[in-house]
């Protein structure tokens, strides 16, 4: 065997994961979530994902040559910790302890890896640890894994790592060079994820509703510019107002803490409740968008912009390259040819990015990432077992049947096309937070009220969220006004006026689509349903949302699949050829 990398992330206590390189090739991949049925898996160590992969591979723990980890320890002498403890002098405890006890996370991450590592079967004494500075793995995870060979900018912004909150580099014959960072409070990241608290959802898992309820309001009502300004090469966050520790947090009724202020209530007006997208929240979220926006791309011009202007290509992670409306505004600049973002560009990518750092530094040449099916597949036969322990578990029977293979996709484009969402469960399940055909909830994007329907009786979620399509390569350069590569849902595209027609049910408020363009070689069985829903309806194209319900974690097997069909109103489930219905299958 070649030589063997288990990347193993969760460094800052959510979205713990697991992925397992051989020889350059990334062999599997999969979030803790997934197996323990806990979003984000918070103050989790990937156990699960880990035994999954070194599964997978059918290796054993001694196979593994090294343990790489994206978390590092931090100098005294570098700028970080002295930034942190300058920032944060209105907290002498914490600031003292960034400067004399700087790498406390570090040492304690690294004990909980070890005790993973021992509940795995590793014997500590012959394994090797390799640690890789956080946001170095996410530069690793998007440059090495986007196929790119010419110079390419390497733009990171997530919340943060050790201490840095964003990272400015490029990448050049497998080689990673770093530019600059910012550290901790001012990170871009951050400011969103307490806005994101502030408008009523959850840091780490609401920011994509902040930036789905945008459209519905107005940027110019609200001037956001004293939050946060990038000057003279320098981003700096108003902790006034957000990324705020200790006293300064608003607490709520129940003594709960949040990274906003109570000057932010002072200015804002009430934290916002509930699910309603209303006034004067909307306008707020709209105004955090656009200030994320502009500081965003200004920083990008300001560090990358000569490279950019070289070779037309960039290398983008970290949780806020899930921000798909940035991702839609790099893409229309001139200067820029091609965005590679990783599609797990939040922090349970930087598994896959550590993994890929010390395999290149190794000499194994990282191979580009194409697609996303890296997890767990279940046969027909492990699909019937799961519906015979459901039965004997409720004490019921269920209808179903198995479908010849060559049939599957052009029975379940009849039933999209007439008006039924379905459960679609098929092949290895995807790595990252975007159901791209593997685990979905499918429906015809032509049929007006489905996506309502999805979202009030299947998803249990907010009214105002939008769906997205995913289509057929031949449809992508018809639908939208930019041609661009879109294997992932990492961007939002301008549809064109006959298509927000054709397909309305996959159109946001603001005339977008966040899509999937898919090629057939990476997922065949998804690419044939459309070939078949595009003779039934003269549409290439299909909506497209995670199987699960709201709070929950995408489904992995197909036990989970069928304790959410049955704890919803959907109607029909195909696990590879199986088909279960709760009426009479016709």
């Amino acid at each position: 065997m070649g030589l063997t990398i288990l990347g193993l992330s969760g460094a800052v206590g959510h979205d713990p994961s697991a992925a397992l390189y051989i020889d350059g090739k990334l062999v599997a991949a999969a979030e803790e979530e997934r197996f323990v049925r806990d979003k984000h898996a918070k103050n989790r160590m990937p156990y699960e994902a880990a035994k999954f992969c070194l599964a997978q591979a059918e290796i054993r723990p001694d196979d593994i040559d090294v343990v790489a980890i994206p978390f590092a320890p931090v100098s005294i002498v570098g700028p970080a910790r002295w930034h942190y403890a300058r920032r944060y002098l209105y907290a002498p405890d914490r600031s003292l302890d960034a400067i004399f006890n700087g790498n406390r996370r570090y040492r304690r991450y690294k004990k909980r890896i070890e005790w993973c590592l021992t509940q795995l079967g590793f014997d500590l004494k012959k394994t090797r640890i390799e640690p890789v500075e956080h946001h170095l793995a996410h530069a690793a995870s998007c440059y090495l894994c986007s196929g790119f060979t010419e110079k390419t900018a390497i733009l990171g912004i997530d919340g943060k790592g050790e201490y840095a909150t964003t990272f400015f580099g490029w990448g050049e014959n497998g080689k990673i060079y770093k530019i600059k960072e910012f550290h901790d409070p001012d990170s871009l990241g951050g400011l969103y994820g307490a806005l994101t608290e502030y408008l009523g959802f959850d840091m780490l898992d609401g920011e994509f509703k902040v930036m789905g309820m945008a459209p519905y309001g107005d940027a110019s009502r609200y001037d956001f510019s004293r939050l946060a300004k990038f000057e003279n090469g320098e981003l700096v966050v108003n902790t006034d107002y957000a990324n705020v520790i200790g006293f300064r947090r608003y607490k709520d009724e129940n003594n709960k803490g949040y990274y906003f202020s109570p000057k932010l209530v002072d200015w804002l007006g009430p934290k916002r409740e509930g699910d309603v997208a209303d006034e004067p929240y909307i306008h707020y979220a709209a105004s955090m968008q656009a200030l994320f926006e502009k500081l965003s791309l200004e920083m990008m011009d300001y560090y990358l912009g000569d490279i950019l202007r070289e070779t037309g290509r960039i290398a983008f992670a970290g949780g806020c390259a899930l921000n798909v409306k940035l991702n839609q505004k790099i893409i229309t600049r001139p200067e820029v040819k091609e965005l590679y973002v990783q599609p797990a560009a939040s922090d349970a990518g930087t598994a896959v990015g550590a993994a890929a750092y010390v395999s290149q530094r190794f000499g194994a040449k990282v191979e580009k990432m194409e697609h996303v099916f890296l997890g767990p597949e279940y046969s027909n036969e492990d699909v019937i077992a799961a519906v015979t322990r459901f039965e004997a578990r409720h004490g019921i029977t269920l209808d179903w049947r198995k479908i010849d293979a060559d049939a599957v996709p052009e029975k379940i484009a009849r039933i999209l096309a007439d008006g039924n969402p379905v459960a679609w469960f098929q092949g290895r399940m995807e790595f990252g937070p975007r159901a791209l055909g593997g685990r979905s909830i499918l429906g015809c994007p032509s049929i007006k009220g489905v996506a309502d329907r999805i979202n009030a009786q299947i998803k249990f979620r907010e009214r105002w969220r939008p769906f997205c399509p995913s289509m057929l390569d031949t449809v992508g350069p018809q639908m939208f006004k930019i041609d661009h590569p879109a294997p992932f849902m990492t961007f939002t595209f301008e549809v064109n006026e006959e298509w927000k027609t054709r397909v309305p049910e996959v159109v946001h408020e603001d005339g977008t689509s966040r899509a999937q363009v898919l090629k057939r070689e990476f997922n065949p069985r998804y690419y044939d349903l459309m070939l078949e829903l595009e003779k039934l309806t003269g549409n290439g194209v299909v909506l497209n949302t995670s199987l699960n319900r709201r709070g929950e974690p995408m489904i992995c097997s197909p036990t989970d699949a069928l304790d959410m069909f049955f704890g919803s109103d959907l109607q029909y489930l195909v696990m590879q050829d199986v088909l279960v219905t709760k009426g009479k299958i016709s």
